[in-house]
C-alpha cells in the first residue's frame, strides 16, 4: 500500500515541526538585563543591542524593593503604538503591580508574531515619559 500525502498534509507537518523547534530553543530575559525594570534607564538602547526576541520567549520584568533613592513601580500592557509613544494609559491593561515585579518578577510569554507595547503608568505615566518602556516584536524561529 502506498502511502500519499498531499500538500495541505506536508503544509501541516512542517509547521507542527518548526512549532516545536521554537517551542524547545525558547529562552527567558529579565528585561533590563542586570539594570531589571527601573526609572532612568533606556530600554530602546538596550533592546538594540541585545539579540532578536523570538515567538515563544519570555520577558521577565523584575524590579528592586524601593528604597531612599528609589520608589515602587508598575507594568502596564499597551494596546498599540499610539498609547505607548504618547504614554496614554486609558486603554492600558495592568499587567503587574510593585509587589508582584519583586522578587522573581512577572513573565510575559511572547506567544504571537505582533508588537508586544510596555510601560511603567508610575507618578502619572511619568515614568513612562521619561522612557520607562519598552516594545518587542518576537520572531518566527525559520526566521533567523
Amino acid at each position: 500500500m502506498a502511502l500519499t500525502i498531499n500538500f495541505a498534509q506536508a503544509f501541516t507537518v512542517l509547521l507542527v515541526t518548526v512549532n516545536l523547534l521554537g517551542v524547545s530553543q525558547a529562552k527567558t530575559v529579565v528585561v533590563g538585563g542586570n539594570e531589571k525594570w527601573r526609572s532612568g534607564f533606556n530600554y530602546t538602547e538596550w533592546a538594540f543591542q541585545n539579540n532578536p526576541l523570538y515567538i515563544n520567549d519570555k520577558l521577565v520584568f523584575k524590579y528592586e524593593a524601593p528604597s531612599e533613592s528609589s520608589s515602587a513601580v508598575d507594568l502596564y500592557w499597551m494596546p498599540d503604538l499610539y498609547s505607548y509613544m504618547t504614554c496614554d494609559f486609558t486603554r492600558a491593561k495592568l499587567l503587574a503591580d510593585a509587589t508582584k515585579l519583586s522578587g522573581a518578577g512577572f513573565t510575559v510569554a511572547l506567544d504571537q508574531w505582533r508588537p508586544y507595547y510596555f510601560a511603567s503608568g508610575q507618578s502619572d505615566g511619568l515614568y513612562c515619559k521619561d522612557g520607562m518602556k519598552f516594545f518587542a516584536v518576537p520572531w518566527p524561529r525559520w526566521f533567523k
